[in-house]
């Protein structure tokens, strides 16, 4: 790797942050681009090989679809006192705003331990988040108490564990650093 590659990956990794569909602006994102991005969440690393992230990908019509499950999921497990109209429109509106909105699924192998597959999973979604920051891809994760309830609607095995949607959509915002504490308060040396 040389000096320039280190620069620019430093440069993309601190300023890479949650990018929400209010700020989406309405152009597509292509399926050619689409399968670039999730090239590099494929790239992640894993233990034994067991490559646990899926990806389910909603575009165009596949949005509307989305849109009104979240929403329907919303509506019948929130009760009746505590249900918002506008949180309910609100959950439609972000997936409808986004250029699409790709599942997080996780495929547990049963060969190592939970908990590794749900890392692995979460590099690879870093990974695809680097990407789309680089492309200039806006992106957040978020993982919505439907999420729970998506397995039929997703049609993911019983293995499998949706953790939540990234929404992604192209934006104008300028970039900046992410507010992070100094890494020396968290670091230990034991020279």
């Amino acid at each position: 790797m040389s000096f320039n590659d280190f620069n620019t990956i430093q440069h993309i990794i601190h300023h890479r942050r949650s990018i929400f569909p209010a700020s989406y602006v309405k152009r597509e994102i292509t399926r050619d681009t689409l399968m670039q991005l999730l090239d590099c969440a494929n790239a992640a690393p894993t233990h034994k090989l067991t490559q646990p992230w899926r990806f389910i990908v909603f575009r165009e019509e596949g949005l509307m679809r989305l849109a009104d499950q979240l929403a329907s999921l919303y509506k019948a497990h929130t009760p009746a006192e505590q249900f918002l109209q506008k949180k309910y429109e609100n959950t439609r509106e972000k997936v409808l705003q986004s250029g699409a909105v790709i599942a997080i699924v996780v495929s547990y192998s049963g060969a190592v331990p939970q908990w590794e597959e749900l890392a692995a999973t979460a590099c690879a979604v870093q990974n695809l988040w680097l990407a789309a920051s680089a492309a200039n891809i806006g992106g957040y994760w978020s993982s919505p108490g439907a999420v729970k309830h998506m397995g039929g609607f997703l049609q993911i095995a019983d293995n499998e564990e949706c953790l939540g949607f990234f929404y992604m959509g192209y934006h104008e915002d300028p970039a900046r650093k992410a507010n992070r504490k100094a890494v020396a308060e968290k670091i230990r040396w034991e020279d």
